[in-house]
């Protein structure tokens, strides 16, 4: 019977049979190609990094170089025309339901690969099988699902492992992930976190996290946000089958130091995440202030301009940029705390200035910071004298 196959499954049984096997699929996904291929957030012990290989090979025929280079080459040019995959270039519908499309020409792009793939494996069973004959691991992958759970059943599952990685990965996370849902960090790209349980995807829901934090093996950073990736991590690691090289830093702090050290600018540079996060509360409470103290027709200038206070003005429209610059322009006290907000993010952006340069220009800060007077920006910048 078309039906019949070793095991003969009610049509919830083989519902249940195609999730846990497509979960699999992204458990090797995320643990294996992203966060240990392309980010180097840990080591696996060479058994379970090929079974992942091995697995992917049977249900999507992914490259691991190919998908490595191309997220790498994601990171390296997020949003900009060079992006393989951004929303912000491409329009959120080419990504979500044509990710897959996008992904492949990108996987025939030679200058991708050489300049992305690097240190991805390059032994014999990879060059010859996995690399080499993709379609022969689907096939097989069909020939069991048809002998174990029958024809229909069998072809159901497979189209669904077929879709599965394409479209979450490829779409979901490549395009929702970068177009909608809430962001922890104050990332220079759009990325998000699409949702604060990440179990569907294997924790990539927490995208936003990832771009903050790239090379951390743990995708969650709240204490609401579950990253089930990183719980199949922390097994294996008991397991000792893996190794963790990164996770995201935990701000640590110490006694306030009146003179800003080399290992205080370290830390700072280290949490600027949580720096930023902290200093748009300390925008916001100057903001309220501003708000009580202005007299009514300049506060009303200054109503809607909350949400635009935490980005550059090159992030926004012409018509949001010209309404900010003009509520600024009414309160010294708004004005001087957004432009040192942009003063403070060019610290870790200055790649050419010295370690002793960096030391001084963030004891400059904290200091014209206290002397303005403001009390929520020298409240802040006395809490940044005390990172560790």
């Amino acid at each position: 019977m078309l039906f019949s196959g070793l095991f003969d499954l009610p049509w919830w049984g083989v519902a249940l049979v195609a999730l846990a096997l497509t979960h699999v699929t992204i458990a090797a996904v995320t643990i294996f190609l992203h966060r240990c291929q392309a980010h180097r957030a840990l080591d696996l012990h060479p058994v379970v990094s090929h079974f992942f290989r091995f697995w992917l090979w049977l249900t999507t025929g992914m490259v691991t170089k190919e998908w490595a280079a191309i997220h790498r080459k994601h990171h390296a040019k997020c949003e900009t025309a060079e992006d393989p995959h951004s929303p912000r270039i491409y329009g959120i519908n080419r990504v979500l339901w044509g990710g897959v499309f996008l992904y492949v020409k990108e996987s025939r792009n030679p200058e991708t690969m050489i300049r992305y793939g690097h240190g991805t494996p390059d032994d014999w069973i990879e060059r010859n099988v996995y690399s080499r004959i993709t379609l022969t691991g689907l096939t097989l992958m069909g020939l069991a699902n048809v002998a174990l759970f029958g024809i229909v059943p069998g072809v159901a599952i497979l189209l669904v492992q077929v879709v599965w990685i394409p479209f979450w990965a490829a779409g979901v996370i490549n395009g929702l992930g970068h177009y909608f849902g809430y962001r922890n960090w104050d990332t220079p790209d759009a990325s998000t976190n699409i949702i604060p349980l990440g179990i569907l995807i294997g924790g990539e829901e927490l995208h936003n996290n990832h771009h903050a934090y790239a090379s951390s093996a743990k995708l969650s950073n709240k204490w609401y946000e579950f990253d089930i990736g990183w719980l199949y991590i922390r097994i294996l690691a008991s397991l000792r089958l893996a190794q963790v090289k990164k996770v995201a830093p935990t701000p640590r702090f110490a006694a306030a130091k009146q003179a800003i050290d080399p290992e205080t600018l370290q830390a700072v540079i280290a949490n600027r995440y949580d720096v930023l996060a902290k200093y748009a509360r300390s925008l916001k409470a100057t903001y309220a202030e501003e708000l009580k103290r202005l007299a009514p027709h300049d506060a009303e200038a200054l109503r809607h301009l909350k949400r635009w206070l935490t980005h550059d003005e090159g992030k926004l429209e012409e018509s949001q940029r010209t309404r900010l610059v003009e509520g600024l322009a009414r309160s010294k006290a708004l004005a001087t705390a957004y432009a040192m907000r942009r003063e403070l993010m060019g610290l870790w952006e200055r790649s050419h200035a010295s370690r002793d340069q960096l030391v001084r220009q963030l004891h400059d800060w904290c200091q014209r910071a206290e002397a303005t007077g403001i009390r929520p920006l020298v409240e802040f910048s006395r809490r940044l004298r005390c990172y560790a």
